[in-house]
């Protein structure tokens, strides 16, 4: 297994000889130059991709909420209304930028810089396939945690610097909210730590198989249930339905971002259906078996290098895209909770359960020496 895109491009005679061609006419080695090319490129195209996806969000938002609710949805702009993103962009780009006159500016003005930031970093170390993670770091899943953090902080500061009350209420709840809801989901994923060994999210991967009885979900019951600790606690974590109290537009006009406009008030949009990407992908790498492929090793040992990365990329995007689906179909299923009743689903239902299935899967790995239910069953 390639721990990074560099790594993974150096192993063909074409990166190679280009490498060497280059260095022979520059009269030094480029390697390193090259190297960091070939990085920029990947990350810039997968965060094109993704905040692809997160604009795309919107328009999926909208026709899975029609389907629900037996509407039609956008079908205006473009065949089956696929460019209204783009229509939604050119709109919020010709607003006018307004700023709240006792506002403090430079918050004002960070804040959803700061949660764009925190949800694009997160892309450093996902894996998209086996060759194409941007960097490989042994303590991965710390980082995903630290750096989406500053979600939180944007979300408040945004409530904070519009000198609004409505934007205030709004951004506490989001930093109550977020702050929260991060200690099920950590331990939850520490579940996950003790049972592959490593905090890399190459580790975790390599230590599942394709088929669905190898994914960590389906494990042993602690890790089932960690599963949908895990997901319940991200939905809280990015501010979806249930869960969507520091917007909340039928008690405070429009929440944390009620004061901002045009392309300001876009980045917190992307940043927000970026995020639930990066959550449905967080989760499928953690407990669906990320990227592996549903095929023998034997079988993926004789495809071409190229086609494995491709079918892979494939199968994460499919298993990130499906839950995505879920988190738009739970939005518009359930309704709204209390902030009393949300903090206390935290920390008297989720926390507890989380800490439980720490310990169960800590006693898991000692007692059976981490091998699986079904293999226990059938073996």
């Amino acid at each position: 297994m390639n721990s990074t895109v560099v790594s993974f491009f150096s192993q063909f005679e074409f990166f190679n000889d280009a490498v060497k061609s280059l260095s022979e006419t520059l009269g030094f080695n480029t390697y390193a130059a090259v190297s960091l090319l070939v990085f920029l490129v990947a990350a810039t195209v997968l965060t094109i991709v993704c905040a692809t996806i997160g604009g795309l969000g919107t328009y999926a938002e909208r026709k899975i909420s029609a389907d629900i609710q037996a509407r039609v949805g956008p079908n205006r702009v473009g065949p089956y209304g696929l460019l209204q993103p783009l229509a939604d962009a050119l709109k919020l780009l010709t607003k006018e930028d307004i700023f709240p006159a006792n506002a403090d500016k430079f918050m004002f003005y960070l804040a959803p810089f700061l949660c764009v930031l925190g949800v694009f970093t997160t892309l450093a170390v996902l894996p998209v396939s086996s060759g194409l993670t941007l960097t490989h770091l042994n303590v991965g899943v710390f980082y995903i945690i630290a750096v989406s953090s500053l979600v939180g902080v944007g979300v408040f500061l945004g409530g904070y610097a519009s000198n609004s009350k409505w934007s205030m209420l709004g951004g506490m709840r989001g930093a109550s909210q977020i702050i929260s809801y991060e200690v099920p989901i950590t331990i939850s994923i520490i579940a996950i730590v003790v049972l592959s060994g490593g905090m890399s999210f190459e580790k975790i991967v390599s230590s599942q198989g394709g088929l669905p009885h190898q994914w960590f979900i389906f494990h042993n019951p602690f890790t089932f249930i960690g599963f949908f600790i895990f997901f319940v606690s991200g939905l809280a974590e990015t501010n979806r339905a249930p869960f969507d109290l520091p917007e909340a537009e039928s008690e405070l006009v429009s929440g944390y971002h009620t004061e901002y406009t045009g392309m300001r008030f876009a980045l917190f949009a992307l940043a927000e259906y970026v995020e639930i990407f990066v959550l449905c992908a967080v989760a499928s790498t953690l407990f669906l078996g990320g990227y592996q492929l549903p095929l023998p090793e034997t079988i993926v040992s004789k495809m071409p290098a190229a086609a494995v990365q491709l079918w892979q990329t494939v199968i994460f995007f499919i298993k990130a895209l499906a839950l995505y689906y879920v988190v738009i179909w739970v939005r518009w299923t359930l309704p709204r909770i209390r902030v009393d009743r949300l903090m206390s689903i935290c920390w008297k239902v989720l926390t507890p359960f989380a800490i439980f299935n720490l310990i169960g899967v800590s006693i898991w790995m000692v007692v059976f020496k981490g091998e699986s239910l079904l293999k226990i069953i059938f073996h």
